[in-house]
C-alpha cells in the first residue's frame, strides 16, 4: 500500500459531511438501527444453535445468512455512528482497506449463501427420499466454510491491485469505503482493475445468479406436481426465500447503479441514501422475513420469548 500511504494517511467521507447538520439525530437513529439488527440476528443464530430440532440444513443456512448480516453491519455501522457522534469525517488508510475487504467479502458470502439455500431447497423438494444422504450436516458445514473462504479469496486480488494505485484525492463520495470509490480516486491507468472487477461482477456473480434462478424454477415445477396441501407448504417456503433474495438483488442493483452515476450528476446526499438503502435494508429485512415467514423458526423464537418472560 505504499502508493496510498504516500498520498495521504486518511480518507474523508463526503457522505458523513452531508449528514453533519443533523449528525446527532442520524447517529441516534443509526445506533438504534444497529442494536436492533444485532438483537434480531443474534436471536435467530442462538435459536438455531440451541434448538436441536432446527439442526437441519435449511435452518443452518438461515443462521449463516443472518450471521453474515451481523458482519456486514458491524463492518461500517460502529465507525459511522462514532464519526457522527464525535464530529469526525475521516478514516485511516488501514481502516479503509479493512472496511473494503469485509464489505465486499460479506457481499460475496450473502450471494453464495442464497445460492446454497436455493440448491438445498431444490434437493429437499425434488429428491425427498435421497435428501438426507445428499445434504448431510457434515456437507452443510463444509459448504459454509467453502462459502466464506471463496468469498474472501475472490475480493483479495482486486483489493491488493487497488492498494497499489496512485491516488490523487482523499474524498470518498460515500459513508463507507468500497473498492470502486477508491478506484475512482486513482490518477493512473485503472483499466486492469475495471476488467478484474467486471469479470467478478458480470461473470462469476451472474453465474451464481443463474444457478439460483434455475434451482427455484425447477423446484417450482416440482411443487406443481404435489397435492394441494403439500404444494402450498413447499411454495410458502419458496416464497420466503424468494422475498429475501429479491430484496438482496434489488439492493445490489441500487449500489451497482450508484457506481454508474457520475459524482456531479446527483448530490452526495443521494449517493449516501443509495448506499444506506442498498446495505441496511437486506440486513434488517432478512431476520424479519425468516423469523416470521419460517413457521418452525417462528415457533421456537416465540417459545424463547415466553421462557424469558416467565423468568421475570
Amino acid at each position: 500500500m505504499s502508493n496510498v500511504s504516500e498520498t495521504s494517511s486518511i480518507f474523508v467521507f463526503l457522505g458523513v459531511v452531508e449528514m453533519e447538520r443533523f449528525r446527532f439525530l442520524y447517529a441516534t437513529l443509526g445506533l438504534v438501527l444497529y442494536l436492533n439488527c444485532l438483537f434480531f440476528c443474534f436471536l435467530i443464530v442462538i435459536v438455531v444453535w440451541t434448538e436441536e430440532s432446527l439442526h437441519e440444513p435449511m435452518y443452518i443456512f438461515i443462521g449463516n445468512l443472518v450471521l453474515n448480516g451481523i458482519c456486514i453491519s458491524s463492518t461500517f455501522m460502529p465507525k459511522l455512528i462514532s464519526n457522527l457522534f464525535f464530529g469526525s469525517r475521516t478514516i485511516s488508510v488501514a481502516g479503509c482497506f479493512t472496511q473494503v475487504f469485509f464489505i465486499h467479502g460479506c457481499a460475496g458470502v450473502e450471494l453464495h449463501t442464497f445460492t446454497l439455500m436455493a440448491y438445498d431447497r431444490y434437493l429437499a423438494i425434488s429428491q425427498p427420499l435421497r435428501y438426507v444422504t445428499l445434504m448431510t450436516k457434515q456437507k452443510v458445514w463444509k459448504l459454509i466454510i467453502a462459502n466464506w473462504t471463496l468469498a474472501y479469496v475472490m475480493v483479495f486480488v482486486p483489493i491488493i491491485m487497488t492498494s497499489y494505485l496512485p491516488l490523487c484525492g482523499v474524498d470518498i463520495n460515500n459513508i463507507l469505503c468500497d473498492n470502486m470509490s477508491l478506484v475512482k480516486l486513482a490518477c493512473g491507468d485503472t483499466s486492469l482493475n475495471n476488467i478484474v472487477g467486471a469479470v467478478q461482477t458480470y461473470l462469476l456473480q451472474i453465474s451464481f445468479l443463474l444457478v439460483i434462478i434455475y434451482c427455484y424454477f425447477r423446484t417450482f415445477l416440482v411443487c406443481l406436481k404435489f397435492s394441494k396441501v403439500a404444494s402450498q407448504k413447499a411454495t410458502r417456503t419458496l416464497v420466503t426465500h424468494l422475498v429475501a433474495f429479491s430484496t438482496f438483488m434489488v439492493s445490489s442493483l441500487f449500489i451497482t447503479l450508484r457506481y454508474r452515476i457520475s459524482s456531479g450528476s446527483i448530490s452526495a446526499s443521494t449517493h449516501t441514501l443509495i448506499t444506506i438503502t442498498g446495505i441496511i435494508i437486506p440486513v434488517m429485512v432478512n431476520p424479519l422475513i425468516y423469523g416470521i415467514g419460517t413457521e418452525a423458526l417462528k415457533i421456537k423464537i416465540l417459545q424463547k420469548f415466553h421462557k424469558v418472560k416467565e423468568l421475570f
